[in-house]
């Protein structure tokens, strides 16, 4: 049994001073307020938090931060660059990215990942001799990084949607595909938990999967998470209303997709019927707004949802930010632009979207709360540093930045000490991944190593 003793600490009931945090067994086996620290407990100054959940990631997607800026564009055009990054993966190199995304995400104060993995076979399609070799690098790249993953594997089969019907497979897109629904159940049948880890599964959006293999997923519901890309953008809405006469919520409403299991990603662009059908079913939305905004999405009914009593989580995508303070501001900031007011959401509404939501999104409703019995994963943030100092406790969330992380506990175990990583210089393994990266994007096209294969 080890003990943390922390200043501050936000509880279920709100922040409170002088917490002792008794662990065992990777849980919490006690938590007491105003109490004085035992000889040999680990003292924490600052704020002590529950993990922050990332409800949505695209690892690879790491690959594209500061490099995509030139010019004007879109989504759309930004979707391009990301395919040619995908282009370049293989087990190998993935591993390498995706561990030193994950242990930034760990430096940053994320406990626990939902990853949105469809990056399965080969580039144009050939699988590998792991048929899972691609997520297997997922799996061992956040243990190795120390952060908690929910690996959401993602069923794609088409190339598009328009008012005609769905497009072939583009060339790029074809390693994302196990070309119908039974042979991707059949391939993440073998996928197994772990101490760390959980299975999950996506479908990738209503312009990627007919309707008629949503209703095949539908019946192959088994209680584990369930998300789905949704209503990102306007044309996604117009292009599904011209060829099925219903929304993207409307159409997986027809096909059983929605309910409690169930975690629509963005949910950007939704009519009043829509956010209705979400909350009548129990359905959860991740929000990505350091993403959505990079990607010029647009600004999501995030208010009118919580109203609704559909539970918002957080997630940062493509990660052009890794800071779950800042995504946290942005839900509110966002919020405020729209409706010019302020205080939106409280700070309590922000934390429980951050934390226990997220956690309940991925599959781990055990986890997101300092409390006897929860996952013993938390992060605690200084309150004395340039950006914090003077800041309230309570208010210390709309202040703080991934800057001011300084431990970080998952499942009992430290990764994050004193502000560093149990890996070293994080910016030097992601420097490294990218200079990989770039190599192999002036080699040949094609030439992947036989053994790979």
């Amino acid at each position: 049994m080890s003990a943390f003793w922390c200043e501050h600490a936000w509880l279920p009931g709100g922040v409170a001073a002088r917490v002792r945090l008794e662990l065992a067994d990777g849980r919490f086996g006690s938590v007491t307020a105003d109490t004085d620290p035992h000889s040999g407990d680990v003292r924490l100054a600052g704020l002590t938090l529950p993990g922050p959940a990332n409800a949505h990631s695209h690892a690879f997607h790491r690959a594209l931060r500061g490099r995509t800026h030139g010019g004007r564009g879109s989504f759309w055009t930004w979707r391009e660059r990301m395919y040619a990054a995908a282009s370049r993966l293989d087990p190998d190199t993935y591993l390498t990215l995706a561990r030193a995304a994950y242990a930034e995400m760990a430096l940053a104060g994320w406990t626990v990942v939902g990853e949105f993995h469809y990056l399965h076979h080969a580039p144009g399609g050939t699988a590998y001799r792991d048929p899972n070799a691609m997520g297997a690098a997922l799996v061992r790249a956040a243990a190795e990084a120390g952060i908690r993953l929910t690996l959401l594997d993602t069923l794609y089969l088409a190339g598009g949607l328009d008012a005609d019907g769905h497009a072939p497979l583009d060339p790029v897109q074809r390693r994302f595909t196990d070309g119908r629904v039974g042979a991707w159940a059949a391939r993440t049948a073998a996928l197994a938990d772990g101490p760390l880890v959980r299975h999950g599964r996506a479908v990738h959006s209503v312009r990627a999967v007919p309707v008629r293999a949503l209703r095949e997923v539908a019946a192959l519901r088994n209680g584990r998470p369930l998300h789905v890309h949704l209503s990102e953008q306007p044309a996604e809405n117009e292009t599904c209303l011209a060829h099925y006469g219903l929304t993207p919520t409307g159409l997986l409403a027809e096909a059983a997709l929605l309910g409690p299991e169930t975690t629509a990603v963005h949910a950007t662009h939704l009519s009043a019927a829509d956010i209705a059908l979400l909350a009548d079913s129990g359905t959860g939305v991740c929000v990505c707004p350091t993403t959505e905004r990079d990607l010029a999405d647009g600004i999501g009914p995030a208010r009118e949802l919580a109203d609704a009593g559909v539970p918002l989580s957080l997630g940062s995508d493509q990660h052009a930010v890794v800071d779950s303070f800042e995504e946290l501001r942005t839900l509110e900031g966002h919020e405020r632009l729209r409706s010019l007011e302020r205080g939106r959401f409280t700070a309590a509404e922000l934390l429980t979207s951050l934390s226990p939501n997220g956690y309940r999104a991925l599959g781990w409703p055990e986890g997101g709360r300092l409390l006897a019995g929860a996952l013993a994963d938390f992060t605690t943030v200084r309150l004395d540093s340039p950006r914090t100092a003077g800041s309230l406790p309570d208010q210390a969330p709309y202040a703080a930045t991934a800057a001011d992380v300084t431990t970080v506990v998952v499942g009992g175990e430290t990764v994050v000490s004193h502000g560093e990583h149990r890996l070293g210089d994080i910016g030097r393994l992601l420097g490294e991944a990218m200079t990989l990266l770039d190599a192999l994007s002036e080699s040949p096209a094609g030439q992947e190593p036989e053994a790979r294969r």
